[in-house]
C-alpha cells in the first residue's frame, strides 16, 4: 500500500445546504375580506373605478399568501378616521344623574337624610302632584266634548232645550 501524502487528503465536508427559504404566510378568509373592505371603501370614496375594484377584488379572493394581498391596496391612501360617535341617551342620562348627585351634595351639606333635604324633597313632590292634577283638569276641560253641538256625534244647529222640552 502506498501512503498518501497529507497535503493530498481532503477532509470530508458536507455539501453546503441551500439557504433557508423564507416561509410565506398563507392568507385567511378574514385577511382577504379585510382587503376587499379596503377596496370597497376606496370605490365609495371615488379612488377606484368599478373595473379596477372588480379586478382587485377578484385577485384578493384568488390570493393564497399574505404578501400577495399588500400590492392590491399599496397605492391607496389610508381611509380617514371617522368622527367620534355621539354619546347617545344613556350617556346623557348618566351625566344628568351625576350632575344631580353633585348638586344635591352641595345643596344639602348635612346629607340626603337631613331635615332640610327631606323638606325639599317633600315640597318638590307636592309641587309635581299639583302640576299633574292641574294638567289633568285642564285637559278634561278642553277635551271633554265642550257641550251640545261640539265634539263627536250628531251635528246640532241649535242647542237642545235644557230638560227635554219641545
Amino acid at each position: 500500500m502506498s501512503a498518501v501524502p497529507e497535503h493530498d487528503v481532503v477532509p470530508f465536508e458536507k455539501p453546503p445546504s441551500p439557504p433557508p427559504r423564507a416561509t410565506r404566510m398563507r392568507a385567511s378568509d378574514t385577511d382577504r375580506q379585510a382587503t376587499v373592505h379596503v377596496l370597497q371603501d376606496a370605490l365609495a370614496r371615488g379612488q377606484l373605478t368599478f373595473e379596477e375594484t372588480a379586478d382587485r377584488m377578484s385577485a384578493a379572493w384568488d390570493t393564497r399568501y399574505l404578501a400577495d394581498l399588500a400590492p392590491l391596496t399599496a397605492d391607496l391612501p389610508p381611509a380617514p378616521t371617522p368622527a367620534p360617535a355621539t354619546p347617545g341617551w344613556t350617556a346623557l342620562a348618566q351625566m344628568a344623574l351625576a350632575q344631580l348627585r353633585v348638586s344635591l351634595a352641595t345643596a344639602f351639606p348635612g346629607g340626603a337624610r337631613s331635615l332640610r333635604a327631606r323638606v325639599a324633597v317633600a315640597v318638590t313632590l307636592l309641587g309635581l302632584v299639583a302640576l299633574v292634577l292641574l294638567a289633568g283638569a285642564t285637559a278634561h276641560a278642553l277635551f271633554d266634548g265642550g257641550g251640545p253641538g261640539f265634539g263627536p256625534g250628531d251635528f246640532h244647529p241649535r242647542p237642545h232645550p235644557p230638560f227635554g222640552g219641545p
